[in-house]
């Protein structure tokens, strides 16, 4: 899949330096041709002669030590795509100001290539401020993103900001070449909890966390398609994505009824309020004041409208959070709302659903299909989700992956 690139392969000084070893195995044995250029902090995690032996050159460490007399340009000019795994806040940080302080900096400035950066380290450094408007801005230039996960980090904590799998590594940079079964397609994609104000400080919300919709989004941009995602969370998404940033259900109906018409395919992960204050309040409600009673109204069932005025091969789908009866809540939904899919999940499961990095769905067929998802991480159960929208579009095949 990779035969011919060339891919300069930047390792920096974080503790998950050891898994690009695993992601430069994976892309030579793709046919990629890798540079490894390593920075001094990352020595101290990693040996040298461990990626010489498994990449297509030896590493590259120094502006001055190397045989061509201008290394970052040489590399610049003749890399398809230059990938930082993982890359530290020090790196992110330097690219985004334009900081050329050793080889990789300078070759990321010397190269018109695709960018691709893995962030890695601890939630506290992830979630700073700084960090996250540092990313906004490389999103914004095209620097292409994989996000890191949840688990468990090098001081034994649990929190976002471990590497991502070598796997999904090297899958979006094979997104980067491959012609894709989603070639041409449009995709609309909701995702988050949307948040009905009853005063300008409090809303009523639902647990959401948007995790399934921005794994759906990534998917089907590595897949080729063009995708839009209409969000509550504040979280980066692909650079490729077209995001539009939402907070109510009536703002999420107006972003998706209107663009709906131009996408092959609609999913609506998003988990969308049901109900809304009937009167929201100029200013903050005071305890002081007593109780308040808070009457609701339904809101616009999006679903089930886009489902009255679906064009001719059009895929729609939608999700179900059940707690109970979960295959008989969901097919009901289904016939109910004209989807041709319902992604349906049991959220009082251990590892299930909200917040999870984990889900485990059953895929309805307005044919009568049925396909169980046991519990996995969400990016396979976009591709499973994805799998089944390929089946139903026209003159596609379903993914390999």
């Amino acid at each position: 899949m990779l035969e011919g690139r060339t891919i300069i392969l930047g390792v920096t000084g974080g503790i998950a330096a050891y898994k690009a070893v695993e992601v430069t195995r994976r892309l030579v044995d793709l046919g990629a041709h890798v540079v490894p250029v390593l920075t001094d902090a990352a020595h101290n995690m990693v040996g040298p002669t461990t990626f010489t032996a498994l990449a297509s050159e030896p590493v590259k460490t120094s502006l001055w030590k190397d045989s061509h007399h201008i290394p970052h340009t040489k590399m610049g000019q003749s890399a398809d795509v230059v990938l930082v795994c993982p890359a530290t806040a020090r790196i992110i940080s330097d690219l985004r100001t334009g900081r050329s302080g050793d080889l990789l900096s300078a070759t990321l400035l010397a190269t018109t290539a695709p960018v691709v950066i893995c962030p890695a380290m601890h939630t506290e450094m992830w979630d700073h401020p700084a960090t996250q408007e540092n990313l906004e801005v490389l999103a914004r230039r095209g620097v292409v993103i994989v996000p890191p996960e949840e688990g468990r980090l090098a001081g034994g904590d649990i929190g976002r900001g471990r590497l991502a799998a070598p796997a999904v590594v090297v899958e979006t940079i094979c997104g980067l070449f491959a012609a894709g079964p989603l070639n041409g397609r449009s995709v609309l994609i909701t995702a988050g909890g949307t948040r009905e104000p009853i005063d300008p400080v409090r809303y009523i919300g639902n647990r959401s966390s948007g995790k399934q919709g921005y794994a759906l989004a990534e998917v089907a941009a590595g897949l080729g398609a063009k995708v839009t995602l209409v969000t509550t969370v504040d979280r980066p998404a692909p650079s490729s994505v077209t995001r539009v940033d939402v907070a109510t259900a009536a703002e999420m109906h107006d972003a998706v009824i209107s663009r709906a018409d131009d996408h092959d395919v609609v999913i609506m992960a998003a988990a969308v309020a049901d109900f809304r204050p009937v009167r929201v309040a100029d200013d903050k409600i005071k305890k002081h004041d007593g109780v308040p009673e808070i009457v609701l109204q339904s809101t616009t069932d999006i679903l089930a409208a886009l489902g009255r005025v679906k064009k001719s091969g059009q895929v729609l789908v939608g999700f179900a959070a059940e707690t109970s009866d979960l295959r008989a809540n969901a097919a009901d939904k289904l016939s109910r709302k004209g989807a041709d899919l319902i992604v349906a999940n049991d959220v009082s499961a251990p590892g299930v659903g909200f917040a999870h990095d984990t889900n485990a769905v059953t895929i309805l067929g307005a044919d009568g299909s049925e396909d169980d998802v046991a519990l996995t991480d969400k990016r396979s159960i976009a591709q499973a989700v994805l799998a089944a929208v390929l089946d139903r579009l026209p003159d596609t095949e379903s993914p390999a992956c």
